[in-house]
């Protein structure tokens, strides 16, 4: 039986697989098989495109960003907030 041209082909990445793999590609931690399927989707899908590059800028921004970045308020905010995550509550 022949399946209809707009079935998914099962080896194409559908987008919500691709904003799962995202971290582990622009870490270059993807098996070269899903590396493939990530940028063949990356091929034809625009919106995808666009996220990945969001995800990209925002690692750089992070980046270039310090301690002394931070204002003393949320500086202060931050640190006891993984204080207390840390202490388990």
């Amino acid at each position: 039986m022949k399946t209809p041209a707009s079935a998914p082909d099962p080896s194409e990445l559908s987008c919500r697989e691709l904003v799962e793999l995202a971290s582990d590609y622009v870490e270059g931690r993807l098996p070269h098989p899903e590396r493939s399927r990530f940028e063949m989707h990356l091929c034809y899908c625009a919106p995808c495109r666009i996220y990945l590059r969001q995800i990209r800028s925002t690692i750089e921004t992070a980046g270039r960003l310090t301690e002394d970045d931070l204002p003393p308020g949320p500086r202060e905010t931050l640190l006891a907030a993984f204080r207390d995550w840390k202490k388990g509550g």
